[in-house]
Order: C-alpha cells, then structure tokens, then sequence
C-alpha cells in the first residue's frame, strides 16, 4: 500500500514537473534585469529615456504608435525631462490627423503621438505593463511576486532573442525568437547592431539598444511612477510616525487607570 502511494505520489509531481517546464518553454524564456526603476527607491534613467526615445522615433515609429502619451510629456520632470523649445521642435516632425480641419498637419506638444500605422503592429503606449515577463513556478506567480510582472523584461528580451532562424507557414515568414510564446514571431527583427546613432555620436549593440527602448516604453506606460513613489513614501513616514504618536497617547491615556486597578500582591 505503501509503494502504490509513493509511485502515486511520483508520478504526480513528474507530470507537475512536465507540465510546468512545457508551460515555461511555450510562454519563452525572459531574463530578470536590473533596470534602475525598480524598487521602491528606483528612479529613471533620463538619458537612458532619452536614447530609448530616439531608438522609438528612428525605428519602432515606421509600424508603432503611441497614442495614449502626450507629446508634451517628454518635456516633464522625472521622465525624459527635455526643453521646452525640443518639445516644440519634436512634435514638429509629426503629423496628425484634426478632425477640424478635416486633414493632417504638424503635431503640436499638446497632441498625442501618432497610432500604429499598421493594422497587426500593436500600439506601444501600455505594453510594458500588459505583457507579463515573469510567470512561473507554474500556476503560482511567486516569479511576480518576488521580481515584478516582467513587462520591461519581456520587452527587452523579445528584441534580443531573434536567433536568425527563419520558416515560412501559409505563405507568411516566421521568425524564431527565445522570448516569444511558441517560439516564432511574424515580426522581422527590428534591431542590429549599431542601427542607431546616438546624439553622442556612440553606437550600440541590440542588447543595450532593446535595454533603452524597453526603459522608454516602461516610462510611457508608467510616466508619474516617479511621483507615485514620492507619495507612497511620504506616506508611509506619516502612518508610521501616527502610529508612534498613538501608542504614546495611548500609554499616557491608560497608566493612571492601569496603577489604580493594579492587583494586590498575593491576589
């Protein structure tokens, strides 16, 4: 009985085994990465925001949009932080549709950026918060918990882990990548190395090109995560000291009772 209850007992935890490293071979393989916003002390790179706003505009923006941010908002502390006179200049590069005029003309800062201009290229505007990098172990979520949902992560890892293999299906190119679910993605690789020229005149390889781009996209789907932190803090420095304040009320409210009614010696 014993052994029929040990063998039982194995072959469950195989088949959990089998299942969880089937469902985290599928889902892709997303390396943690210490981007400097992260924790609850973490704050933006505004350079690194900088070239990941190049990298988008150069790149990204020929099929991609961003139509829930602002213009404006590169200009704003904590973020991108760009002059007031660079705003205006980059919202000039753009063109939008008003309905007013019933056709297109140069953005200004108070417009959003423009959407995808491809029907099957998502809007990048909430990605780093809608795609989940870290899942598993399988059904738990303890990886998000203990690192954060990943969103960057997989931003980052997607446009590093093509490895150049190529199919085709149905009359369609796929293109393998270590990051994406299944394992083949119809997007051709975005990035190479030195594809972009930064205003310094460096250029970078993919991985630290996708490590920009990803701090970018985060900061467009986050862009107060820097006020909310500041909040958050003061916040909790006053709960704590009104929690301090309270005991101490609370002790001085109750010694004189508590000496009255304090037991006899023997009782």
């Amino acid at each position: 009985m014993i052994r029929k209850l040990a063998l039982a007992a194995l072959g469950a935890l195989t088949i959990s085994a089998g299942a969880t490293w089937a469902a985290e071979s599928s889902e892709g393989h997303i390396e943690d990465h210490a981007f400097s916003f992260e924790g609850p002390f973490g704050s933006y790179d505004q350079f690194q925001l900088q070239r990941g706003l190049q990298v988008y505009t150069e790149v990204c923006s020929a099929c991609h949009g961003l139509k829930f941010v602002p213009i404006r908002s590169i200009g704003d502390e904590g973020g991108i932080g760009l002059p007031e006179d660079q705003v205006r200049a980059y919202a000039d590069q753009w063109e939008v549709f008003d309905p007013e005029l019933d056709d297109y003309r140069n953005a200004k800062p108070s417009d959003h950026f423009p959407p995808s201009s491809l029907e099957n290229a998502p809007d990048l505007s909430l990605m780093a918060k809608a795609r989940a990098g870290f899942h598993g172990p399988y059904g738990t979520g303890i990886n998000q918990f203990v690192k954060g949902i990943g969103g960057p992560e997989y931003i980052r890892a997607l446009l590093s882990g093509y490895t150049g293999e190529e199919k085709v299906e149905a009359g369609t190119t796929y293109y393998e990548n270590t990051a994406f679910p299944g394992g083949w993605i119809a997007m051709a690789p975005p990035l190479s190395d030195g594809i972009v020229t930064y205003q310094d005149g460096h250029e970078d390889d993919v991985e630290a090109i996708a490590t920009d781009v990803a701090a970018f996209l985060m900061w467009t789907a986050e862009p107060k995560m820097m006020a909310r932190k500041q909040t958050g803090f003061a916040a909790v420095l006053f709960l704590g000291l009104l929690a301090v304040l309270l005991y101490l009320t609370n002790k001085r409210i109750w010694a004189p009772i508590k000496r009255k009614v304090k037991p006899a010696h023997g009782a």
